[in-house]
């Protein structure tokens, strides 16, 4: 039993010391995808009328208040936040996180031109949307970038103090959502939080420290 302990802990260590870094055009394709299936999800939130948290649900909240485009506001909305992601987490992390609000902030704006859905179910919206958006945001973490905003800060904090990107995400996500209750009725402030907690229990359950080796 222990020769098979030791042999487990040698393929680890051997495994660690393979990892090499993502390419660039591995990148480029993870930035392009993340940001197309998050947009995607805004798509279906926004054609449902629902709201998601972090920066983006910022962004909802001055378009469903002011009549601001959404890309427009998301793009304005995250500009602080880039001198924060420079000082703590790098240059390297802040260009590709520019660079993926970039992204987002087009494919939203043009993705409606494009899909015209004559009826959509709330609730399949705010699973479909929240899983989207999960699934391009893990995209964007596992190569170092992110859509800005509190997605830097969250990623700061499990990167210095060990707490779960996912909860934490939630926990900001949710206080916007619920913020939402000033200018939208219940029941879609409650479909809203739904899409919250499936887009976050999708990084909760794929991104933990240390479980991906890749960087």
């Amino acid at each position: 039993m222990s020769d098979l302990t030791d042999q487990a802990e040698e393929s680890t260590e051997t495994n660690s010391q393979t990892i090499t870094p993502h390419r660039p055009y591995e990148d480029v394709q993870a930035m392009v995808t993340g940001t197309l299936f998050v947009a995607l999800g805004v798509v279906l939130f926004g054609h449902a009328g629902l709201l998601t948290g972090g920066t983006a649900g910022l962004a909802f909240l001055i378009r469903y208040a002011t009549g601001v485009d959404f890309g427009i506001a998301f793009f304005l909305v995250n500009l602080p936040f880039y001198i924060f992601a420079w000082q703590r987490m790098g240059a390297a992390f802040t260009l590709k996180t520019f660079t993926a609000v970039s992204l987002l902030s087009l494919f939203a704006y043009f993705l409606p031109f494009g899909i015209k859905l004559s009826y959509l179910s709330p609730v399949l919206a705010a699973v479909l949307g929240g899983l989207l958006c999960g699934a391009g945001m893990l995209m964007l973490f596992r190569h170092k970038a992110s859509l800005g905003g509190l997605n830097v800060v969250v990623l700061y904090l499990q990167d210095k103090y060990g707490w779960r990107a996912g909860k934490v995400q939630m926990a900001f996500d949710c206080l916007i959502v619920l913020g939402a209750l000033a200018i939208a009725d219940w029941q879609r402030v409650a479909l809203s939080v739904l899409g919250a907690v499936v887009m976050n229990m999708t990084l909760t359950i794929n991104h933990r420290a240390g479980r991906y080796m890749a960087v």
